[in-house]
């Protein structure tokens, strides 16, 4: 099969002809016909996750059809249109056990853990607590657009972050995660504050349903919102991942406001400082997320279905797997205006 891999952190990725996967018992493999480009990619080819092995093939938002699968799977069978989580359960372990496979203590993530779907096909190990079905309403590239982000920001804002009709909520970030989380909490009846430094990116967070807008690069971030929402947001998320945006995320909460931490904290923003004397005296909540169960799909795609979600208006463009390894390496400096996607005939 084809893949776009690197053989050295922070150094060119190239497209080559490697062995195609063969399933463990427990396994499916994909015929990937569409795999999102994410900035947890970038991070993984910079070397900040110790899961990353080399040689190494990236992608971890994926979309396809099972091709085979290993003897003990019982769910699913060759021709099935699938989409996974981007953090697998196995599904035995004590987390898994209660319904936490995003947790799971012996988790594998495609892209990661092994190799991922910059190639032709791709191994899911636990292929029966991970596999996902795909209604034929939602095309590849739509499920690959899901499968970090969107899935991420729909337990980040739901289920985490506990959002109400009527909630005030801000999102610090209007990248794939942050525009995915405005248009969720839009969709919950939310009013939604976007922040981002470009205008282009805000633009697009009005389109996904934000009340307001709040350019970060010439404004007072945590005055402006607590001036509109007269005293805090209610619910207030960290999309991007800085030290900058989730200082801004927790002040700018009401009390008893919710703080839900997305993007990751990895490299020199690794360990922000916490402002943990207004967390006390406003009794703050501050709650991380990290992606969602495979079995919690079906309410997010039914949404996707009916259209009161419509993450394809997030995909800003589809590319080759060779332009995916040249994009790859540039991801520090958020190219394009929303999500990107591989697409493999």
């Amino acid at each position: 099969m084809k893949a776009a891999l690197f053989e050295q952190f922070q150094r060119p990725l190239s497209v080559q002809q490697v062995n195609d996967p063969t399933p463990h018992p427990d396994a499916a493999i994909i015929a990937v016909r569409a795999c999102g480009v994410c900035r947890s990619d970038w991070h993984g080819w910079m070397g900040h996750d110790s899961d990353v092995h080399l040689p190494h093939v990236p992608g971890h938002e994926l979309a396809g059809e099972v091709v085979a699968v290993g003897a003990l799977v019982q769910r699913w069978n060759a021709g099935a249109r699938v989409t996974v989580p981007f953090c697998c359960g196995c599904g035995t372990c004590a987390q898994c056990e209660r319904g936490h496979q995003q947790i799971c203590d012996n988790y594998t993530q495609p892209g990661f853990t092994h190799w991922g779907a910059f190639a032709e096909y791709v191994e899911i190990r636990f292929a029966d607590v991970n596999l996902v079905s795909l209604p034929e309403q939602v095309s590849f590239v739509t499920a690959a657009s899901l499968g970090c982000r969107f899935a991420t920001s729909f337990r980040a804002v739901i289920v985490q972050g506990r959002v109400s009709s009527g909630d005030w909520v801000a999102v610090h970030g209007c990248g794939g995660v942050g525009l995915s989380a405005v248009m969720i909490a839009a969709a919950a009846g939310a009013n939604v504050i976007a922040v981002d430094i470009r205008d282009d990116r805000l633009a697009l967070a009005h389109r996904c349903g934000a009340a307001v807008t709040i350019n970060a690069s010439n404004q007072d971030v945590v005055a402006v919102i607590r001036e509109i929402t007269h005293g805090g947001a209610h619910l207030s998320i960290d999309a991007l991942g800085s030290r900058v945006t989730c200082h801004n995320s927790i002040r700018c909460l009401r009390k008893r406001g919710r703080h839900v931490q997305v993007g990751l904290m990895l490299g020199a923003d690794a360990d922000p400082a916490v402002p943990m004397g207004a967390v006390i005296a406003s009794e703050l909540e501050i709650i991380g997320s990290h992606g969602m169960q495979a079995f919690e799909y079906g309410r997010m795609l039914q949404m996707i279905v009916s259209g009161r979600l419509n993450p394809e208006i997030l995909i800003s463009n589809q590319i080759t797997l060779q332009e995916a390894a040249d994009l790859l390496p540039i991801l520090d400096t958020f190219p394009g205006s929303g999500v990107t996607v591989l697409t493999l005939p």
